[in-house]
């Protein structure tokens, strides 16, 4: 099974970036495109694991709390390591400093699992594109730098997911296992 733990993003806003990756893809169709369905906010990518040890890592994502819902503005967009030698188009996220805590705490707790835990810090993005070249067409960089600094909404989160993704010929298909709210009550699986 190739799991990773993430947020779910608002219908709004999901139909807006699904707007945005029409236009972007129509500039240039190369990069792997995001499916607006499939868009979230991955919080840990856990990676190929044996379904054995799905129920250990539930028990230590149930251990995770933040005290209060997160509430989540997406704007801006870019790319990493950068624009000279992209690899991943982003929309940027500006949130409290509790959606970073939230990313620490689910890699700390997984990490005594002995799932690695992350190199570097966590920097709040949603991928819209994979890019197989390390660069960028004029189009594509001439119609970003347009929507640099447009907005797409916000997002109000209480709860995180353990997703499944199965890669298939037409793209990854995304099962939620089950959801953490931040708080104690409600704690459920997908089918709750």
């Amino acid at each position: 099974m190739r799991l990773f733990v993430a947020l779910s993003i608002s219908k709004e806003v999901r139909e807006k970036l699904g707007t945005l990756v029409r236009e972007l893809s129509a500039a240039d169709p190369a990069p792997r495109w995001i499916t607006p369905a499939n868009l979230h906010i991955t919080l840990k990518f856990i990676g190929e694991t044996f379904p054995d040890r799905v129920a250990a890592i539930c028990e230590a994502l149930s251990e995770v709390r933040i005290s209060q819902s997160l509430n989540l503005e997406f704007r801006r967009l870019g790319f990493f390591p950068n624009a000279r030698r992209p690899s991943v188009a982003w929309v940027g996220i500006e949130s409290s400093p509790d959606l970073v805590l939230l990313a620490a705490e689910i890699n700390q707790a997984l990490a005594r699992l002995g799932i690695p835990s992350e190199n570097k810090s966590f920097v709040p993005h949603l991928t819209i594109a994979r890019l197989k070249q390390p660069r960028v067409s004029p189009a594509l960089s001439a119609k970003i730098q347009e929507q640099s600094s447009r907005g797409f909404g916000f997002t109000s989160a209480s709860e995180f997911h353990l997703m499944e993704s199965r890669l298939k010929s037409g793209g990854a298909e995304y099962t939620m296992l089950r959801s953490f709210p931040f708080s104690n009550e409600g704690r459920r699986g997908p089918h709750s």
